[in-house]
């Protein structure tokens, strides 16, 4: 099986080269990091070949919701090297923005890559956040007796169906995690069904609402000096938007614009690649529209819309929103974090293709600290009637804000998890298992 999976990757590899290739050619992605994801390590990542702690998120969300795992493992291995790998290239840009000792790409999923990085990195712990299954790599950490763990983690809606679809073979990987912290019930029980033994499972929460603390850190307030907004002036920011998205909010901005008040829209499109999209279709409904990148430093947007053409400054602009939209929720795409405007007290707003997120976005519907919406329609209906209603965004803003506070604490729940994986002196703290906070 594991020769069968290691042949298939090589047949999407070359079926995708002509994708691989047009994105490295168009957008310069790929280039300068093959050599790594072939497994080929400068010496500067682990210099004196030292054990280590290696963690891995694939991008900029997942780097984001480990970061007070990074700070909490450097505080109790003060002396152990902390490496982390990522998959994307904006995922490299905020993993080199952390407090650990070297960044690297994640290897290509074959053996003799996974076996040169190991060889480099040297870990005595590999740490994967949120569903990170890759199974020659994890087959060699057990050869080499490499404690394992699934921290934050997920096993979406859209995964699950094709795990089930190779559960033998799946079981057979997932036999090589030591332990797994899920995000909540439902990905405890899937897990279960994949035949992971449940006492290697404990729901520890999300680390997504502990890490709203660092979101806004670094360089949060010099974005909002692009933004230096009249007083009463409404702004509503569309986050992490796919393609489809842009046109409904601009329809839906458009009536809010229509009753007065000059109103502002900020667009951040998911995927750098869309910056330039999405700015044409702002100007082709109409919107004087400018990029962020354009903006002067110090002086209100003179503008309609803005295009957030930037990495890592959407989380600290929600503090200047009136109302927020989510986006990879209106398109089947599984929805978006909402806990960052969460965070500020703002009133968000998404649609019915939340299943990415399902627990978050259910108990934020069901707490009416959040609002769903159902159709485009209904999505311009609630903007309107939110920008134009104050109580009712101060009352969904503050329960929002309320359910951030009462579910944090999974950063604690993860270390004590995984101690057993660590030496023993760092032992003792009390693992709460099966449980979230609501």
């Amino acid at each position: 099986m594991y020769l069968l999976y290691s042949i298939v990757t090589v047949v999407v590899l070359v079926i995708a080269s002509p994708y691989f290739l047009y994105q490295a050619l168009r957008h310069r992605k790929y280039i300068g990091s093959l050599q790594e994801r072939l497994g080929l390590l400068p010496a500067s990542i682990n210099p004196a070949g030292e054990p280590s702690i290696w963690i891995h998120a694939v991008s900029v969300g997942e780097v984001l919701s480990a970061r007070p795992l990074f700070a909490a493992l450097r505080a109790r291995h003060p002396h152990v090297r902390l490496l982390l790998s990522t998959t994307t290239r904006t995922g490299q840009g905020v993993a080199r923005q952390q407090d650990v000792d070297a960044v690297f790409y994640f290897p290509f999923d074959w053996t003799f890559a996974a076996r040169r990085t190991l060889d480099v990195v040297k870990p005595r712990l590999f740490v994967m956040v949120e569903t990170e299954i890759w199974p020659n790599l994890l087959r060699e950490c057990r050869r080499r007796g490499i404690r394992t763990a699934m921290v934050n983690g997920r096993i979406s809606y859209r995964s699950y169906p094709r795990y089930r679809l190779i559960r033998p073979f799946i079981r057979r990987v997932l036999a090589d995690v030591d332990r797994f912290c899920a995000q909540g019930d439902e990905t405890a029980r899937r897990l279960a069904d994949l035949g992971v033994d449940p006492a290697r499972v404990t729901v520890t929460g999300s680390l997504k609402f502990d890490a709203l603390d660092a979101t806004p850190a670094r360089g949060g307030e010099r974005v909002l000096r692009y933004f230096r907004l009249s007083p009463g002036r409404p702004v509503i920011v569309a986050g992490s938007t796919m393609s489809g998205e842009e046109e409904p909010v601009i329809r839906a901005f458009n009536r809010v614009r229509a009753v007065g008040g000059n109103p502002l829209l900020v667009v951040a499109p998911r995927h750098p690649e869309r910056f330039d999209e999405a700015h044409r279709i702002c100007v082709a409904h109409g919107l004087d529209t400018m990029r962020r990148s354009e903006l002067p430093i110090d002086a209100e947007p003179r503008a309609d819309a803005v295009v957030l053409d930037t990495i890592g400054e959407l989380a600290s602009l929600y503090q200047v929103a009136t109302v927020v939209f989510v986006g990879g929720s209106l398109v089947p795409a599984g929805g978006h974090n909402i806990l960052e405007p969460a965070l500020y007290g703002k009133p968000v707003v998404f649609g019915p293709h939340m299943q990415n997120f399902r627990e978050i976005a259910a108990t934020f519907v069901s707490n009416d600290a959040a609002v769903q919406v159902r159709s485009t329609g209904e999505l311009e209906e609630t903007l309107l009637d939110l920008v134009g209603d104050p109580v009712r965004r101060a009352r969904v803003g503050a329960a929002a804000r309320a359910l951030v506070e009462a579910n944090r604490g999974a950063t604690v729940r993860t270390m004590a998890a995984i101690a057993d994986l660590l030496p023993a002196s760092d032992r003792g703290a009390v693992v709460r298992p099966f449980r979230v906070v609501h």
